[in-house]
């Protein structure tokens, strides 16, 4: 539980009873759960408007990156019978 181990709960309980007494203690309770839902459903609302806009933008990326690489495939390929029309044509001079 939130990473708290038994001791740490039992000290916050002790605490909280001393402070609020033993009729407030519901009270702080309820309004404690009812902050940790709220902050729950906010954190889900962020969530979902979020992620729709997240996948798009990973789906951009992803395009970007088959471009990137088909780009590079051609340059390569250019590059290539660039220099393999070099060398023959070196050789046409030689011979």
């Amino acid at each position: 539980m939130f990473g708290l181990g038994v001791t740490e709960v039992l000290v916050i309980l002790i605490v909280a009873f001393l402070l609020f007494g033993p009729q407030q203690l519901p009270e702080v309770g309820r309004q404690v759960g009812k902050a940790i839902k709220g902050l729950k459903e906010a954190t889900e609302d962020v969530r979902k408007s979020v992620e729709p806009e997240l996948n798009l933008m990973q789906a951009e990326m992803k395009s970007v990156e088959q471009d990137l690489e088909s780009s590079m495939k051609e340059a390569e390929e250019s590059i290539k019978s660039q220099v393999e029309s070099s060398e023959a044509s070196e050789e046409v001079k030689k011979a």
